[in-house]
C-alpha cells in the first residue's frame, strides 16, 4: 500500500495575535489566523484580488515560539498538514473545521515592525542577518 502526502505551505499575514492555551496535561497549543491574497486581471483588464483565510494551530515548543514572537499583521511562512475536526453540537448539528497543523514557521518581512525582542534561530524563524542556503 502506498502512503499519501498531506503537506501545506503558505505565506501570508497574521489576522490576529496568537492565542495560547494548555491541554489538561500541560502541553501548550497556540492558534492564529493567516490571510493569503492573490491578484489577477480578468480578460477585460479589470484587476481582482481574492483573500483566503487559514486557521493555524501549533503545538509544543513551536506553540511557545509563535505566541512569543508573532503579532497581528506580520508576514509569516507556515508549513504543516491539513486536519479537519468534526463535532456535533447540543442540537445535533454537525460541524467541520479545517486547519493547518504547523510543524514549521518562519517570520518574514520587517521584524522590527510590530514586535520587540530577538527572534530565535533555527526551524522556528530566521533573523535578518541569516543567510539562505540557495
Amino acid at each position: 500500500m502506498s502512503r499519501g502526502l498531506n503537506k501545506v505551505m503558505i505565506i501570508g499575514n497574521l489576522g490576529r495575535d496568537p492565542e495560547m492555551r494548555f491541554t489538561p496535561s500541560g502541553r501548550p497549543v497556540t492558534s492564529f489566523t493567516v490571510a493569503t491574497s492573490r491578484m489577477w486581471n480578468s480578460p477585460d483588464g479589470e484587476r481582482h484580488e481574492e483573500t483566503e483565510w487559514f486557521n493555524v494551530v501549533a503545538w509544543g515548543k513551536l506553540a511557545e515560539t509563535c505566541k512569543q514572537y508573532l503579532v497581528k499583521g506580520q508576514q509569516v511562512y507556515v508549513e504543516g498538514r491539513l486536519q479537519t475536526r468534526r463535532w456535533e453540537d447540543q442540537e445535533g448539528r454537525k460541524h467541520f473545521s479545517t486547519e493547518i497543523v504547523a510543524d514549521r514557521m518562519l517570520m518574514l518581512g520587517d521584524r522590527k515592525a510590530g514586535h520587540a525582542g530577538e527572534a530565535p534561530l533555527g526551524a522556528e524563524g530566521f533573523q535578518d542577518d541569516d543567510e539562505f542556503p540557495f
